[in-house]
């Protein structure tokens, strides 16, 4: 049953969470964003205050239930997304819970490399149709990504946890690409043994925070989520190096094997690659002009 609320009476709650997000360092857009989520009301209205005046506000949660987890936003510094159950990500309503790590607006240019990666290949046609990997899939926003770019691939999406898995069938089902990405329950290629030599490409956000900086972090980070995602070992290149030395026996000639990794990164990532002979090595800046993600190519 839809709730509804008066204009007056959503403005003097608004106004209450603006002086709470204020005195605690919140960013004011995740009022209205959260506010969106729950009613119809536009940013238009919500910036100029056009709703006060109407009499009746339909939402989908009780006033005091939006009260109660705006409160867990600011005392537990809970993610507004995990609040809100979604994130948007390209151009997808990405599901979301403590169960996987938030997609960040940087990844979104991995689909983006991977498709100027794919087209200007000498085996072009074979990878735009092939069978594409997304390892530690976790929301399956990459594997969306990918299937939405390749319409021809057939994507694997990989995690070892079966609760990310089920955020992965929603959101593939929620944006109607359940019949082009196939879950695998799994550590990294293990579940994909029976494709080996056949991948036409491997993409991968994988954990790669040094394990001493995780603390440090942010704690709607720190605090909230999976720590699973995050960890890359003790030089946070554990995971990065696990996927450098197994991935060629996946991929085929030619395969494409392309990696988010932080700051600082990307020089030793390049080192190892070049020991295991991948060729066509190169860096990807993000739109801060970081060092964000590293692509390779399996010798021809």
């Amino acid at each position: 049953m839809t709730e509804t609320t008066s204009g007056q009476a959503l403005y003097q709650w608004r106004q209450w969470a603006i002086d709470l997000a204020l005195a605690n360092g919140i960013d004011l857009e995740e009022i209205d964003w959260f506010l969106q989520s729950v009613t119809s009301l536009s940013t238009l209205s919500l910036n100029l205050d056009l709703y006060r005046s109407e009499f009746e506000i339909p939402l989908e949660l009780p006033l005091t239930h939006l009260t109660e987890k705006w409160q867990q936003r600011v005392t537990n510094r809970t993610p507004v997304q995990y609040l809100i159950g979604e994130t948007p990500w390209r151009n997808f309503a990405i599901a979301v819970s403590p169960h996987v790590l938030i997609p960040r607006p940087e990844t979104e240019l991995i689909i983006d490399i991977a498709q100027k990666l794919a087209a200007e290949s000498p085996c072009s046609n074979q990878i735009m149709s092939g069978h594409w990997a997304d390892l530690g899939s976790g929301s399956g926003a990459i594997a969306l990504g990918l299937a939405h770019q390749f319409n021809n691939a057939t994507i694997h999406a990989v995690d070892i946890s079966e609760k990310a898995l089920e955020i992965v069938r929603l959101n593939a089902k929620k944006n109607r690409l359940a019949d082009r990405i196939t879950c695998h329950q799994g550590s990294w290629l293990t579940p994909l043994t029976h494709l080996q030599g056949q991948l036409s490409a491997i993409v991968a956000n994988p954990p790669y925070i040094p394990t001493q900086i995780i603390p440090t972090l942010q704690p709607e980070v720190a605090q909230h989520e999976p720590h699973l995602a995050l960890d890359g070992g003790p030089d946070g290149l554990h995971s990065i190096r696990t996927l450098i030395t197994t991935s060629q026996a996946y991929l085929h000639t030619g395969g494409l094997w392309l990696i988010e990794l932080m700051q600082g990164q990307a020089p030793s990532v390049v080192d190892l690659l070049t020991q295991h002979h991948y060729e066509n090595i190169a860096i990807h800046l993000d739109l801060s002009g970081i060092q964000r993600f590293v692509s390779a190519r399996k010798a021809l």
